[in-house]
């Protein structure tokens, strides 16, 4: 399909970033001197020169180039659904598998949508209904779906010592690893980041539809989207249940597309992939934490979203800064993946907290590439105090547990085995070429692009 110009009322044609309000947001609408393109299942997204959608080029690749220099390996930016900028590196990283981390927490929250959409889950329900009976004790079976989406299980956390075990990767069961961690607070009253809790989500999922939940995804979200299934691979724990809260390992040509469904409120072309209604929701904060939805993070100074951005701000965001920025009030869509690059004056511990420091930066350059800049200028980023606590990070119960030892373990389960489930050998899943970060190599079961 070739570009769309937009038709607007004479009085949407006098300014430049007029308005609609679509599901509730103020979106921005391209003007009669503004190109408007198309989302694209193929390998090339439709672009546009960023003049034709109010940027100007030298700045916009200014602002581009500071991203690469700070450890962005790949760069997008979209407007009005077109690509008018790319990093310099792209055309060495569009086609390669790497890992988004938690980006994929956001990625089961669609799925959890489309799910809804077909009344395959219910929200509300405690996750009792999806459950095989005697499968956890009353109190963890007592959490509902919604709990999960908006981390607020009441789950202990120990973020690193949840997560290691999956980058080795040991974990017979995640899910029934999950059920075994202490419950610090009672479910629905407080959030904690926990990366079992989405790891329990996506076991109660695939409980839901009643099929493996990569088969359901690629089906439904994945294959509409032109994502073929030799692009990625998303692993899977010890038991063969797929993780919820990383290891999404995805080309980011692909991550772009994600990021542009959930812009386009689930619509993609003529097909509404995810509901507008489910997409609301997951933008919507929770009560618990004004942060955070249905595993979207959500808001300025939120994450990585630095504090002067646009309250309509939606993100999804993966360690080490793997990110997609939606903004729909200027329909701008800005995805980028790397390792940090953040600076800091306070060493590891102020890199490791002060990740807004980048997006911060960058965006000061992006918005003063925009002809009609939307954002005054913050001026350069303000360093807060070291306010981390590395051992909140850790839980040495957690890691424990995995070996059957300690009050997170849970009985019966184990690195050796798990109740009856069958225990693959650690690695069996791995896919050819990757390896924690990224999937590499010319064999041909490695992911990616080809």
């Amino acid at each position: 399909m070739g570009r769309i110009y937009g038709s607007l009322t004479a009085f949407a044609a006098a300014a430049l970033m007029a308005s609609t309000v679509v599901t509730g947001i103020a979106r921005a609408t391209p003007t009669d001197t503004e190109t408007y393109c198309a989302v694209r299942s193929g390998r090339e997204p439709e672009r546009a020169l960023p003049e034709d959608v109010g940027f100007d080029s030298a700045r916009l690749d200014a602002a581009l180039r500071f991203a690469s220099e700070r450890n962005r390996f790949n760069v997008q930016v979209f407007r009005h659904n077109c690509l008018v900028g790319a990093g310099p590196n792209n055309d060495r990283t569009d086609t390669v598998a790497w890992n988004i981390w938690s980006s994929t927490k956001s990625v089961v929250s669609v799925l959890v949508g489309m799910a809804w959409d077909r009344g395959r889950i219910d929200l509300d329900a405690p996750i009792d209904r999806y459950l095989p009976a005697g499968l956890g004790d009353a109190e963890h079976r007592s959490i509902t779906v919604e709990n999960l989406l908006t981390e607020t299980s009441g789950m202990r956390v120990g973020v690193l010592t949840e997560g290691i075990t999956g980058v080795i990767p040991l974990d017979p069961n995640s899910a029934v690893q999950a059920l075994g961690v202490p419950l610090d607070n009672p479910p629905g009253t407080a959030f904690s980041y926990s990366q079992r809790n989405v790891d329990l989500l996506a076991y109660v999922l695939e409980s839901a539809i009643g099929e493996p939940l990569q088969q359901f995804a690629q089906r439904e979200l994945f294959d509409p989207l032109g994502i073929a299934r030799g692009d990625y691979y998303w692993a899977r724990d010890r038991a063969g249940h797929t993780y919820g809260y990383a290891h999404l390992m995805i080309p980011p040509d692909d991550f772009a597309k994600l990021g542009l469904l959930v812009s386009n409120d689930g619509r993609w072309g003529a097909r509404q992939l995810v509901s507008e209604e489910y997409l609301r929701k997951a933008r919507t904060p929770s009560r618990a934490n004004s942060c955070y939805g249905y595993l979207f993070w959500i808001g300025p100074g939120c994450a990585e979203i630095a504090a002067f951005m646009p309250a309509d701000i939606v993100s999804m965001a993966g360690l080490g800064m793997q990110n997609v920025f939606m903004i729909p009030s200027l329909d701008l869509m800005v995805m980028w993946t790397g390792v940090y690059g953040n600076v800091s004056s306070q060493g590891l511990s102020g890199i490791v907290q002060n990740t807004s420091e980048l997006p911060h930066e960058f965006f000061r350059r992006l918005f003063a590439a925009m002809v009609d800049n939307p954002i005054p200028d913050p001026g350069p980023y303000v360093e807060p105090p070291l306010r981390l606590d590395p051992g909140r990070l850790v839980d040495g119960n957690i890691l424990l547990a995995v070996f059957g030892v300690g009050p997170s373990a849970y009985p019966g389960c184990n690195v050796f085995s798990c109740l009856n489930y069958p225990l693959a050998p650690p690695f069996a899943d791995t896919a050819p070429g990757c390896a924690i970060l990224v999937c590499l190599g010319d064999a041909p079961g490695t992911p990616g692009i080809r």
